[in-house]
């Protein structure tokens, strides 16, 4: 993604602002607004951001996503990836995953996935890269792949039920990442 994001960069321009403070004795209401740090890099032209955004949408899908394809009946056009570890998808996993660790990708792939299906990775969480680091090896070997944004932990947190060793569970969603009363959203 650096290299993608590097060539994506290097094709556009991006004003800068910077502020001076003003010299010593210099009228105050003539010296340069303080830009504060949202602000201190403008924000790209329209269609230098609406490249961008559509770019980042071909490599990620969101959990709520994920889930609305996974729940509307019928063949979702994908298949998911879970890439942790053996004890990792014992503790939870998303129903219907194909449980394939990231270190086993190049030895089994072939065996587990089509080519022809798009893959959604995840690993645990937003701290974890590890689909991430799953994805580009599937796409190294010829796979079209997006990671699910959020993992496990936001599958779990929005209130979707998942698998364990030993049953199915579904939590409470929580209010910091899902309404409570209410199905979707709205994003």
């Amino acid at each position: 993604m650096d290299r993608l994001f590097s060539e994506w960069m290097s094709g556009h321009r991006f004003l800068v602002m910077t502020t001076t403070a003003p010299s010593a004795g210099a009228d105050a209401s003539t010296a340069p607004a303080t830009v504060n740090p949202v602000l201190r890099v403008a924000p790209a032209a329209p269609a230098e951001a609406a490249a961008y955004f559509r770019a980042s949408l071909a490599f990620h899908a969101d959990v709520s996503d994920v889930a609305a394809a996974l729940a509307s009946g019928g063949d979702p056009g994908f298949v998911v990836v879970d890439s942790r570890s053996t004890e990792s998808w014992d503790q939870g996993h998303i129903p219907g995953a194909v449980h394939l660790p990231t270190a086993l990708i190049p030895e089994q792939a072939e065996q587990l996935l089509d080519k022809s299906v798009p893959v959604v990775t995840y690993c645990w969480g937003p701290g974890c890269n590890g689909a991430t680091r799953a994805a580009l090896a599937l796409a190294e070997l010829g796979y079209q792949v997006k990671e699910m944004l959020g993992g496990f932990e936001y599958w779990a947190r929005e209130g979707f039920e998942f698998e364990t060793w030993q049953d199915r569970e579904r939590r409470a969603p929580d209010p910091l990442t899902a309404p409570v009363d209410a199905d979707n959203c709205g994003c």
